[in-house]
């Protein structure tokens, strides 16, 4: 953990163009940040095969033409694999983990007890002896994710939008059968290595929270301020995606999308430092924003 002034921060996945709903948020990340005197940092979330560099500078350079600025350099996860191992060493030395060779399938298909969570794990794997684990290998055929030991099912966090949040947490994976950190260990190594402690994101995130909550305090780290901020929709109200036309910076062009940003937060200013200005937490909408191009 930094001794640095507390941080927020914007974490893009290199995957796709970011659309205006992305970039909504990247302001709203920046605003909630800026607004509380800490510093914003920008997170490459770059591990999975299916990112690329070429996408991940076009993004960033979207958000500088936004005028959101970060406080030193880009940080790129893949250029960080001992943090993640390490950490995935210490739970494994504390008997926190065990190997799972489920699918989702598998999961999705399993048994579970009465009035437990849906999508919840089922414990298939859990209490796996070694010779159970053997014929599990032996029957997959392929190596196995790790999933951490958990001692409840479910955790409250506080979000400054939607108060008191109580979700999911089950046996979760921390590291893919392909050795892949997962996501919900992923963010909560680099928050704590990077001193980030204001989360900023999609309300379509808030469920994964309590997980990250739960893992964060086990490995002795404070939990982060969440702010979960309404997604953006398309006409037919399902989440905004690129076939929904223009909705990239190159096609909407800055000067359109930060006003279309500024009137969908009911701003008069249309830059961002005009928009810090106007910011108040209490009065950001609470329902999606429906974005219809032109």
């Amino acid at each position: 953990m930094t001794n640095s002034p507390g941080a927020g921060r914007f974490a893009p996945s290199p995957s796709a163009d970011l659309h205006i709903g992305n970039l909504r948020t990247a302001v709203l990340a920046w605003l909630f940040a800026r607004s509380t005197g800490r510093r914003f940092l920008m997170r490459v979330e770059d591990l999975d095969d299916r990112t690329h560099t070429d996408i991940a500078d076009r993004q960033l350079a979207d958000l500088a033409a936004l005028g959101v600025t970060w406080d030193g350099p880009a940080i790129w996860q893949s250029e960080h694999p001992e943090r993640y191992d390490a950490v995935v060493d210490t739970l494994d030395e504390r008997g926190l983990l065990f190997e799972c060779y489920c699918t989702r399938r598998d999961i999705a298909q399993a048994p579970r007890a009465p009035h437990a969570p849906e999508g919840a794990y089922p414990g298939t794997c859990r209490n796996l002896d070694n010779a159970d684990r053997e014929r599990r290998r032996r029957e997959t055929g392929r190596p196995p994710a790790l999933r951490l030991r958990t001692d409840t099912t479910e955790y409250t966090v506080h979000d400054v939008l939607h108060g008191d949040y109580t979700g999911l947490v089950d046996d979760f994976v921390v590291r893919r059968g392909d050795g892949v950190p997962a996501y919900n260990l992923a963010v909560v190594v680099d928050d704590a290595a990077t001193g980030v402690d204001q989360v900023v994101r999609g309300d379509d995130l808030l469920s994964s929270s309590p997980r990250q909550a739960y893992l964060a305090r086990l490995l002795g780290h404070p939990e982060p301020v969440y702010a979960h901020v309404p997604l953006v929709l398309n006409g037919d109200g399902a989440r905004l995606a690129k076939r929904d036309g223009a909705v990239t910076l190159a096609e909407i062009g800055v000067a359109q999308a930060l006003r279309q940003i500024a009137d969908s937060l009911g701003y008069e200013a249309h830059a961002v430092g005009g928009m810090l200005d106007e910011f108040d937490p209490r009065r950001l909408p609470r329902v999606p924003w429906v974005y219809r191009p032109g």
